[in-house]
């Protein structure tokens, strides 16, 4: 695997590293759940659902490289994705999601790995 891999690789786990600890913090639900390998509860694997939507429209990650940070695949990311886009027809939800990504968006680019 080649330097630009690894540069990328590192970048988007950090990027799923904090769409999931935003997730935590706004919906109340414990981080180590959101990064489980399976799908726990009901809230839990909405919560990560929410964590991939996320990093894929705050960051512009495409689906494979949002499923390969979060241990996934990249038809559950896209499944993920619309399964949020549908939720985002109610309003409340919506400007949430806006106020998330916003705070995504300001975030700083990660600093690189130590090769």
């Amino acid at each position: 695997m080649n330097n630009q891999v690894n540069i990328r690789r590192h970048a988007d786990a950090a990027y799923a590293r904090l769409s999931r600890a935003l997730v935590s913090f706004a919906f109340n639900v414990k981080e180590q759940e959101l990064a489980a390998a399976t799908r726990s509860n009901a809230q839990a694997a909405f919560g990560r659902q929410i964590a991939m939507y996320l990093a894929h429209v705050a960051f512009e990650l495409s689906l494979s490289r949002v499923a390969f940070a979060f241990g996934r695949d990249r038809t559950t990311v896209s499944h993920a994705c619309h399964l949020i886009e549908d939720r985002r027809d109610d309003p409340g939800f919506d400007q949430k999601l806006e106020d998330l990504e916003r705070v995504l968006r300001s975030a700083p680019v990660p600093a690189g790995p130590e090769l």
